[in-house]
This record gives structure tokens, C-alpha cells and sequence, in this order.
């Protein structure tokens, strides 16, 4: 089969011949996930990718790959694509002749920066009034994360920042019951050496104000111990699949998704995840839900190739996103990536998101 063909493009034909009130199902996948260890782990960067294609046109697109690249893998991962001797199966798949273009879409997470955007939440309020939030409902959260995120490395050194950052991140998953975690006072000890440390600087001045909000922190991690059902507050799957959402149902068409197995995803909390978008609301701003999800089931990745075609594009995404991020980006691999990338993606650098996404602009 000739790439680039009418038969890849067919999906898209039949999906604008039916009924707005009929689902949409969209394959997904995500790659970097390490549950909410977001600081130390190994990776930097979370990918959570969805496409619109039946499962022939999958098929077909995993037998295009295996024919420009063959290999005896019996499942086909982003690693293998990623070798330079198999850069061209890459090109094809994210090019504008691969079956995936228009037809697909990557939400893509620092995970520093969430980090920073749930510590901004909590100084806002936002956070422990909705810690299943997926963006932030008030500006000044935005602005408060983009400030730490630029400044607190450079205000308090790379070593004390990561080492603060980490102390905030297994706070946070301890009041979700996973792990040991830091204790409150542990963290609160390092806040106060950081706002005295950046005393006069804006980083400084946010360290105090975390150091006044302590209250409120106690009463966030009291409401998460309280809930066992409630959304884990640091992993970056719950807003990658509010954007999928989002994203193919435009707040008016109800979306159904076929997603790789995740534990986390109880029933308890995919009925949660129902609630949250509730009826269509078109018009509503960015920070809300606006789509309607009418299902989401597992499958082994193996078992679909539509889900298989979005795994080989989350992990071939989260390399290209990491290595820009770093600084040694592949400026053909960042340039045939861009027009997937989602514009609410949560991401903090500017020089590298300038890069990623067309009409870029820091969001959070």
C-alpha cells in the first residue's frame, strides 16, 4: 500500500458522516508514566497520545512500519522506531503522508512543572478545594508556577531546589498513601530555610507564603488521606485524559476511549472522571472540562492495533519532547512532532514550547 493513501484516511471520512450525539472512540496511550513520582525518577517528561482510526487502518499503518523497518519483534515499540537505522519508519509515521496526521493529538508534561503548578495550586487554594483539577481556575496559580519555575533554581541553586521539589513530591504522594513519603514537618523544615535563603527575591517571597499556608496544607493532605477514591494528586494521567476529552469532543461531541490497562484508573474513579464533565458546556473556559466521556475501557495494547499505533506515538513523543526540553533536540523529529502537540499541554519552558507547539504560550 501505497503511504498516504485514501484507505489511512477513511476514519476520517465515515467520522464526519455521523451523528455529533454518537461517541467518538479514541485509542490511547501514554508513555513516561511513574505513577506520581514525577521528581527523581527516570524520566522527565510524560506523553499521553490519542488517535481517531479504526482498526483496519491501525493494522495496516503497524504493517507499514514493520515493512520500512522490520524487525522480529512481535509488538512494535517506540524504541525500535527510535534507531537511527529506522528513522525513516518515523518520519513516515509522523509525517504529512502517515495516516496519523490530522488524526491524532499528544498532551505532553513537564513533570517538574506540574509539580510546581499543584505547589502554586495549594498558595491559590485551588488545589484543596479541587485536587482532581486539571488546570488551574485562577490566573494568579499560572503566574505563581511560572515564577518558581524560572526562578527557584536560579534563586536557590539546582541541588536545594531538586532536593526541595523531591521533599514536596513524596509529601504529596504520602497523603495519598503511597510510600513514606516526607512528613510535614520534614518539608516545612526545608520551606523555611529556602524563604530565608531567598529573602528580597520573588522566589523568596513565594517561600514565604507557603511558609504562612501551612494550615492549609495540613488540611489538603488530611482530605486525601481522608478519601482513598480520590484523584492521586500528582499523577499526569487524570489531566491528559481530561484534554483528550477536551480535545475530539470540541465540548460538545461525547467521547468514548480505549485506553492501554492503567491500575490506577479504579471504577470508583472513572465514574469520578464522569462526573467531571458532566453535561456539554460549549463556550466554557480552558481551566474546565467541556467534553463529554461516555466510556472508557482497557485493552492489552497487543490485543488493538489503534491503541499500539497511539503507544508507538506517545513513547517516539516523549523522547523528541525530553531531548528538546534538555537541549539536544532533533530539529526534524521537533518540527514533525509540533503539530500534534496539545496547546494546553503543562509545560514551563519557553524556549523549548516554542519549538513543540505552533502558537506557543506558557500554560500551565
Amino acid at each position: 500500500m501505497e503511504p498516504g493513501s485514501d484507505r489511512y484516511r477513511g476514519d476520517i471520512m465515515r467520522a464526519e458522516s455521523v451523528s455529533a450525539d454518537q461517541p467518538l472512540e479514541i485509542a490511547c496511550d501514554e508513555s513516561g508514566s511513574e505513577g506520581e513520582k514525577l521528581i527523581g525518577g527516570n524520566t522527565d517528561v510524560f506523553t499521553h497520545a490519542g488517535v481517531r482510526l479504526d482498526i483496519e487502518s491501525a493494522a495496516d499503518c503497524i504493517q507499514e512500519i514493520r515493512n520500512i523497518a522490520p524487525s522480529p519483534a512481535l509488538e512494535y515499540k517506540a524504541n525500535l522506531l527510535l534507531r537511527e537505522k529506522n528513522r525513516p519508519a518515523l518520519v513516515w509515521l509522523l509525517g504529512p503522508s502517515g495516516p496519523i496526521r490530522g488524526n491524532a493529538h499528544v498532551h505532553l508534561t513537564d513533570k517538574t512543572f506540574l509539580v510546581v503548578g499543584k505547589l502554586a495550586g495549594l498558595l491559590a487554594e485551588e488545589t484543596a478545594q479541587a485536587p482532581d483539577a486539571d488546570r488551574p481556575r485562577d490566573p494568579r496559580t499560572g503566574a505563581l508556577a511560572v515564577t518558581l519555575y524560572r526562578e527557584g533554581r536560579r534563586t536557590f541553586g539546582r541541588e536545594r531546589w531538586e532536593a526541595f521539589l523531591e521533599s514536596f513530591n513524596d509529601l504529596m504522594r504520602a497523603g495519598n498513601g503511597r510510600g513514606a513519603g516526607t512528613s510535614p514537618d520534614t518539608f516545612f523544615g526545608m520551606v523555611d530555610v529556602l524563604r530565608r535563603a531567598g529573602a528580597g527575591s520573588e522566589a523568596g517571597e513565594i517561600m514565604e507564603s507557603l511558609w504562612r499556608a501551612r494550615p492549609r496544607v495540613d488540611s489538603f493532605l488530611a482530605r486525601l488521606l481522608d478519601d482513598p477514591q480520590v484523584f492521586p494528586a500528582l499523577d499526569p494521567l487524570i489531566p491528559a485524559i481530561v484534554r483528550a476529552v477536551d480535545h475530539w469532543g470540541e465540548g460538545i461531541r461525547p467521547v468514548s476511549i480505549v485506553h492501554d490497562r492503567q491500575t490506577i484508573l479504579t471504577e470508583e474513579r472513572v465514574a469520578r472522571l464522569r462526573e467531571m464533565f458532566g453535561e456539554p458546556r460549549p463556550g466554557a473556559p480552558p481551566c474546565s472540562p467541556r467534553g463529554r466521556l461516555a466510556g472508557l475501557r482497557f485493552v492489552a495494547a497487543r490485543s488493538d492495533a489503534r491503541v499500539q499505533v497511539a503507544d508507538l506515538l506517545a513513547g517516539t513523543a516523549r523522547k523528541i519532547a525530553s531531548d528538546e526540553l534538555n537541549g539536544r533536540g532533533d530539529a526534524e523529529l521537533t518540527a514533525l512532532l509540533r503539530p500534534y502537540v496539545d496547546p494546553f499541554s503543562i509545560w514551563g519552558d519557553d524556549r523549548s514550547r516554542s519549538l513543540l507547539e505552533a502558537g506557543s504560550g506558557t500554560r500551565v
